[in-house]
């Protein structure tokens, strides 16, 4: 909307994520200048016919936000969940010992790390004897790490690992052997299973709301609202006023036939996103 877009931009498209509390953060913008800034700058260029004229500018890009909004967006109560693309550690390696198990389980667990990183993976041994095993996990948890590997004295007897994911609960297990052709599919499902857990609460809290009294009580609630809208400024500013919710973007879609503003009841010019936002 004209009060939402760019301060001197003709046109602003943006990408709007809901996060974890239901709010929206704007995570990408792209902006159609015109030649306003050309003019305020006296950017020029030669046409075809050799004529001068200010240039036409655009402007766009994403930020150091996405930072935010991929903590935002996927952490839970335990700490970040990272997407293994991003994660600066994909997978940790908890050795579990006591004093007099030390050497046997840390002589199975350094070439496990090597074997691992000749596979392409950003691995780590936590092999801190300063710290219990349960303070490793919360420490791991807290950072995100994908996947945890659990090694003690019984795994290797057994020929495995217990090998736990960040974005699920429970444990499995897998040959210590398998493990460097084993996790990388693995990673790819913890990541798609990321993805596919923030599409589906964006979509548990996207609604189609065409009573204002329902929008207040929604927005309230926290989520994406689908709402009809009149194209008024004065219907927008109240709106804002009443909720605290803008408008996040001017939806694409057709306006479907009898769509009623939101606010007014007046015929709907535009199909649009309202929510809280950052």
């Amino acid at each position: 909307s004209e009060a939402e877009k760019f301060p001197g931009a003709v046109q602003t498209w943006s990408i709007e994520a809901m996060m974890g509390d239901r709010r929206a953060l704007q995570c990408g913008t792209s902006h159609y200048l015109g030649q306003n800034f050309a003019r305020a700058f006296d950017v020029t260029f030669r046409t075809e016919a050799n004529e001068e004229a200010f240039v036409y500018a655009t402007s766009w890009g994403v930020s150091t936000r996405l930072v935010g909004a991929m903590v935002m967006a996927h952490g839970d109560d335990k700490g970040l969940r990272l997407p293994p693309r991003l994660a600066p550690v994909q997978v940790v390696i908890v050795p579990i010992f006591r004093d007099e198990t030390r050497d046997e389980v840390l002589s199975a667990c350094r070439p496990l790390l090597e074997a691992l990183e000749k596979a392409g993976l950003r691995a780590h041994l936590d092999d801190r004897d300063t710290v219990s095993p349960g303070f490793k996990f919360n420490h791991w948890e807290l950072r995100g790490v994908p996947v945890r590997l659990e090694v003690g004295p019984k795994d290797i007897a057994a020929g495995q690992a217990v090998v736990v994911r960040r974005d699920i609960e429970g444990k499995s297990t897998a040959p210590l052997d398998g493990l460097p052709s084993v996790l990388p599919p693995l990673l790819d499902e913890v990541q798609a299973s990321l993805f596919q857990q923030a599409a589906d609460f964006r979509d548990r809290h996207t609604r189609e709301v065409d009573d204002y009294d329902a929008l207040k009580v929604f927005i309230a609630e926290g989520g994406f609202a689908r709402c009809g809208w009149d194209g008024e400024a004065a219907s927008e500013a109240a709106i804002k006023g009443d909720t605290k919710a803008t408008i996040r973007g001017i939806l694409p879609d057709e306006v479907p036939a009898g769509m009623v503003c939101v606010y007014s009841g007046a015929p709907a010019r535009h199909l649009v996103v309202l929510a809280r936002a950052y």
